[in-house]
């Protein structure tokens, strides 16, 4: 007999002994997994120098610096697949009740000072205690039967109560089973985006909502974009370089919990250090010291100064609240607001997000103090349109019904917008335009070559090598029923419903969204972070539907929401291919989970708009609850449905469309510039992606978050990519997603307890006793107030 440490004996069914597809189906302890002990396959033998199976990761050099998609698919994610069951009753059951929550609570942040991203490590690690829990106290139906046929001959038929058992709780909770409850909870929060109209509508407008609207439309918008999505495949999902990085911590997580063992697994132990050091830690910056939110050197030693100076500091160093300054030297210490996502995001989105933020600081300040648009006569930052006197713009009072009144618009004059605010709706054009310009110009030759590829069955990425080779793909009909029927539930909607939205523009709607979702989520998929759309469809909504808000922002839904589902959706199917979830299994679930998410964010959206109706209007809110993202939204689509008073030829505003066109002819510009000299001084000048650096350039006054962010996730990312991954590639590797993806789920999970038993979610309000650290009467940063 061959000594264990030398060999590892896997059945070749379903195994390929190519370089294609190298990794053996193994149990966790390193044994023959049992999907392949029938014993009717040929036996090989592999080294195990070959394939760790206690890590259940390709043995690999650990010194391999992660540069490109291809580096990542072949040296960081791993090619296992045990071959387990997914789609179980307990896993349906399961991924029900965390849908609804992950619903709920997506829709908090939603309505929170600053936007985030509810991580898939949360859902991850809750679903792991519900998971085993249920496998461990409920009556196992793999034991029972193993008892029942020790006593009984072989062949005997099982009895009712332990086929019910096994149906119920067949085993061990599984990787596959808890991957589908994470996954199905995250298409359950893609309807916050298109929710997005129902609230300002409530908020803003004196438009009854139709329950029927809301259900058809929220429907038809998921599954439009869950239908873009399955088209777009061969160049979002199956190419190499589609690798979705923010995506990797929740993968990473998921494989250690079911491959690793916690005495056995150094990575694992201090996944669970970091998990419980954050957790308790998190209670200090989110409740007992709030001031670690938004550390402030310059305004602790400028706090008590009063009048122009302090207007001065407050524009250069707040940054606590939304739309309150630029955030310079301001660190936080709250990871809630950092998150995982940021330093898994690649170097090259690190590089240009630093740079076009810093850009984006220096321009609004040059704005502000040269007096363009008349800027001093206004606040320095605001996503609220505003009157001459640099006051909220009673929308209410011009627009009845969701159409504007001409009397009303005389009495109260045309409004105003911040400069900042202007030049960050003129960047966010251009970055659309340049996005145009980098797809087609830059990627359009690969794209096309991505979909010729899978036609001839041809893939570079391993990963999907392996699932077409072992899985029934999902038929491309299946994609296109989902779009006629999704298309169909919107037809209704714009035919039977007084939304102030006509057929005609529906259509058009719906032809923006085929046409710039393949472009967004190409983005995203090889850097991370897409471009925000919403501005170009309301553009193109205010000129073909002038003086109709309301109208505009059921464009916006059916375009720009239907975008942000596909690019989401995408992202999850490529999860499903680094998992070896089932595609028809995983088409399923992601349609469940975005009805069923529809129904619980509205219902959510509902409740927080009623009982926090006034903090939402006016006023940039407090640091629990802002209307500030609602009010941007609602800014957005007012100001393009007033788009022939303020942004036409000769009025203040007329270079804010023409963002999209300057966009565009920068790319151009990069793009002739590289043809005739692709490299300067060894540097390749494809590397530059000015879509993302012009994104950034106008990111701060559009998307209103607190400022005090920026410069930690910029730090903790670019030590993360600059100096870890590239220096300590092993730790990189084996703990830099792991303890991000930790830290993730113990915030959340602190801010989760904390909403619910003292910030008044649970009905019950218990604010910490008032002192320095929480500055009850003023800002957490302590700046000073002019």
């Amino acid at each position: 007999m061959v000594s264990s440490d030398k060999i590892e004996e896997v059945p070749k069914t379903g195994v390929s002994s190519t370089s294609d597809d190298k990794t053996p189906s193994i149990s966790e302890k390193g044994g023959i997994s049992p999907a392949h002990k029938k014993g009717e396959s040929e036996i090989v033998t592999i080294p195990r120098s070959d394939f760790d199976s206690r890590r259940g990761e390709d043995h690999d050099d650990d010194d391999k610096v992660i540069s490109s998609g291809a580096d990542a698919a072949n040296h960081l994610m791993s090619l296992r697949d045990d071959f387990e069951p997914a789609l179980t009753f307990r896993s349906i059951v399961l991924a029900s009740c965390l849908s609804a929550f992950q619903a709920v609570m997506t829709q908090i942040y939603a309505f929170k000072p600053t936007t985030v991203s509810i991580s898939g490590t949360f859902i991850v690690l809750i679903a792991y205690f519900l998971g085993n829990a249920w496998a461990t106290f409920l009556p196992r139906g793999d034991r029972m039967e193993a008892k029942w046929r020790a006593k009984n001959p072989e062949g005997a038929k099982l009895p009712l109560y332990i086929t019910v058992a096994s149906f119920i709780n067949s085993g061990s909770w599984n990787l596959k089973e808890h991957a589908i409850c994470a996954i199905t909870a995250t298409s359950a929060s893609n309807a916050k985006e298109s929710l997005q109209v129902f609230a300002a509508q409530e908020l803003f407008y004196d438009l009854p909502i139709h329950p029927i609207t809301v259900v058809l439309t929220v429907i038809s918008v998921g599954l439009l974009g869950y239908g873009i999505c399955g088209i777009m495949r061969p160049m979002a999902v199956w190419h190499v370089e589609a690798v979705y990085w923010s995506t990797i911590p929740t993968v990473k997580v998921l494989q250690s919990l079911h491959w690793e063992d916690l005495k056995g697994s150094k990575p694992l132990r201090w996944f669970w250090y970091s998990f419980i050091g954050m957790f308790l830690y998190e209670f200090f910056p989110q409740y007992i010291i709030p001031w670690l939110n938004s550390v402030s050197i310059p305004c602790l030693a400028a706090m008590h100064a009063t009048g122009e100076k302090a207007a001065v500091l407050k524009n250069l160093f707040g940054g606590s609240l939304p739309n309150q300054g630029l955030g310079w030297f301001t660190f936080t210490f709250d990871w809630q607001y950092v998150t995982s996502f940021t330093t898994s995001l690649p170097l090259k989105w690190q590089l240009h997000y630093t740079a076009g933020v810093t850009v984006c600081s220096f321009a609004m300040l040059a704005l502000y103090y040269s007096n363009a648009f008349n800027a001093r006569s206004l606040p320095f930052m605001s996503t609220r349109l505003l009157t001459a006197e640099g006051k909220r713009y009673p929308i209410e009072k011009i627009f009845f019904g969701g159409r504007l009144h001409q009397d009303a618009l005389q009495e109260h004059g045309i409004p105003r917008l911040t400069a900042t605010f202007a030049y960050g709706m003129f960047m966010a054009n251009a970055a659309i335009g340049a996005l145009v310009g980098h797809c087609t110009l830059f990627w359009g030759g690969d794209v096309v070559r991505s979909f010729k590829s899978a036609r001839q069955g041809v893939f570079q990425d391993r990963h999907h090598r392996h699932m077409a080779k072992h899985y029934k793909e999902v038929s491309w009909w299946w994609y296109m029923i989902v779009l006629v029927g999704s298309f169909a539930l919107g037809l209704i909607v714009v035919t039977t419903q007084n939304i102030t939205f006509p057929v005609w523009a529906f259509f058009i709607s719906i032809a923006l969204g085929f046409t710039v979702a393949p472009l967004s989520t190409l983005l995203y998929s090889r850097f991370g972070n897409g471009i925000a759309t919403n501005n170009l469809s309301k553009m193109l909504a205010g000129l073909i539907l002038p003086e109709l808000p309301v109208g505009n922002m059921y464009f916006a839904a059916w375009s720009h929401s239907v975008i942000m589902n596909a690019v989401n959706l995408s992202n999850d199917l490529k999860m499903g291919e680094y998992l070896k979830i089932p595609p028809r299994v995983m088409f399923l679930t992601q349609i469940y989970g975005t009805v069923l998410g529809g129904f619980v964010n509205y219902a959510v959206m509902k409740s927080i708009v009623t009982t926090q109706r006034e903090l939402l209007i006016d006023g940039d809110g407090t640091n629990t609850w802002s209307g500030a993202s609602i009010q941007g939204y609602n800014t957005t689509a007012t100001s393009w449905a007033l788009a022939k008073y303020l942004y036409k030829a000769g009025q203040t505003y007329a270079m804010v469309p023409l963002g999209l066109l300057v966009g565009f002819l920068a790319v151009a510009v990069h793009r002739f510039i590289y043809h005739f000299n692709p490299k300067i001084k060894g540097f390749d000048l494809q590397r530059i992606n000015l879509p993302q650096f012009i994104q950034a350039s106008g990111e701060i006054p559009v998307l209103s978050n607190q400022t005090c962010v920026i410069l930690s996730m910029s730090t903790f990312g670019l030590i993360n990519q600059l100096y870890v991954r590239r220096s300590h590639p092993r730790i990189f590797k084996q703990y830099s997603y792991l303890v991000t993806g930790a830290w993730d789920g113990a915030a959340l999970m602190t801010a989760f307890l904390l909403s619910f038993t003292v910030f008044g979610a649970g009905g019950i309000s218990a604010p910490f006793p008032k002192w320095w650290g929480n500055n009850v009467d003023g800002t957490y940063d302590h700046c000073p107030t002019p």
